[in-house]
């Protein structure tokens, strides 16, 4: 099925439903989904890790639907030890579907053929980046988000857990900061429901709420609350708060 184009740069915080399994992805239903959702994302790694292949009658039921697909690292989230050559190939599997696909930053310089063969079919794709301890200083975030700027991403992405209130402002500083690219940040974690909102109001590209029953991150929300919240919003484009 034709794969449903969507921007990044319409300055509009989209909200994305991820499926956090098989189970969630048979149920879903596409008229509801648009509902909750502007995109939803598939994560094909947690289909592999509930014995589901990576093929399109599993999805076709969602046809209409922005899709996202993923096949995540273990070591930033992902739901087996899959290598690189297997990874992509998952997402190989997606890309006649895909609206776009999730590559870590990571992962660029072991997974080239499939970023190569997305920019050939004109699939945009984001950069991520995940770190489940800790919020990293923000000079770190920004030699990311220019790795993945080089690299050809549509968007960079930030996912980190928070340990304090100063953290959830200093992520919600990054995502005011110029890089060059659109970007997305969410918190993990305690602060995580908080940081989401704040993030989104900054201006944050995607905004990650769960689909079904199971959250696919520490503090997400559920979908359907997210995009309610967010709708609520107004954006805010101030400066970022500057602390001595």
């Amino acid at each position: 099925m034709p794969h449903t184009k969507i921007s990044l740069l319409a300055g509009r915080a989209w909200v994305v439903g991820s499926l956090g399994s098989a189970a969630a992805l048979r149920a879903a239903d596409g008229v509801d989904l648009l509902q909750v959702c502007d995109i939803a994302e598939i994560r094909l790694d947690l289909l592999q890790a509930d014995g589901v292949a990576a093929q399109r009658e599993h999805w076709r039921h969602l046809a209409g639907i922005p899709l996202l697909f993923t096949a995540r690292r273990m070591d930033e989230g992902g739901a087996s030890d899959l290598d690189a050559a297997q990874r992509s190939d998952l997402l190989h599997a997606a890309l006649e579907d895909a609206a776009f696909l999730d590559v870590e930053v990571a992962s660029l310089a072991t997974m080239p053929e499939i970023l190569a063969e997305a920019a050939r079919r004109g699939v945009p794709w984001i950069a991520s980046f995940h770190d489940f301890e800790k919020l990293p200083d923000s000079a770190v975030l920004a030699a990311v988000a220019q790795q993945a700027r080089v690299a050809g991403a549509a968007a960079f992405k930030v996912a980190a857990r928070l340990h304090s209130l100063t953290e959830v402002v200093r992520l919600a500083e990054f995502q005011l900061s110029t890089q060059g690219l659109p970007v997305a940040t969410m918190g993990m974690g305690v602060l995580a429901p908080v940081s989401r909102l704040l993030c989104a109001q900054c201006g944050s590209v995607l905004n990650y709420g769960y689909l079904g029953d199971t959250p696919t991150a520490p503090g997400q929300w559920d979908c359907g609350l997210l995009k309610q919240a967010i709708s609520r919003l107004a954006p805010w484009r101030g400066h970022a708060v500057r602390h001595p």
